[in-house]
C-alpha cells in the first residue's frame, strides 16, 4: 500500500507532512529546486513505509492510504507515479485534471477533501 497527495495540495503546497516524514519520501522540499514549479507535493511509493505520519500532519486533509482513496481523487496515483519519471509530463496531468473539475478546485483545499465523500 502506499499514501497519495491529492488535489487539496494543489494552492497549498504545505510541508507539515515533509516535516514528519522519517524517511524522507515526500518531494519537492523546500530546498529542492524543484519545489518553486511543482503544483502539489508527491509521496515515493519505492521510499514510503506506509507509516501515516504525514496524513494527520496534512492542515489540508490531502493525504490517503490508496485503499482510502476517494475514487474522485484516483487519478493523483497516476499523477504521483509519473512525476518520479517526468515532472513535466506529471504538472501536465495535473493542469489536465484543474481543467476537468473546476467546481472541485473553485472550493477551499480544506472543502475540497470534506466533498471528497
Amino acid at each position: 500500500m502506499s499514501y497519495y497527495i491529492t488535489d487539496p495540495c494543489i494552492g497549498t503546497k504545505d510541508t507539515a507532512c515533509v516535516d514528519v516524514c522519517p524517511v524522507d519520501c515526500i518531494h519537492p522540499r523546500k530546498d529542492e529546486a524543484a519545489f518553486l514549479a511543482a503544483t502539489i507535493l508527491f509521496i515515493d511509493p519505492d521510499v514510503c513505509i506506509d507509516c501515516g505520519a504525514c496524513v494527520p500532519a496534512c492542515p489540508v486533509l490531502a493525504i490517503y492510504a490508496e485503499d482510502d482513496l476517494p475514487e474522485s481523487q484516483r487519478a493523483f496515483v497516476q499523477i504521483n507515479e509519473v512525476w518520479y519519471k517526468d515532472a513535466t509530463e506529471a504538472e501536465k496531468l495535473i493542469g489536465e485534471y484543474i481543467t476537468s473539475a473546476p467546481d472541485q478546485m473553485a472550493l477551499d483545499p480544506k472543502d475540497r477533501a470534506a466533498a471528497h465523500g
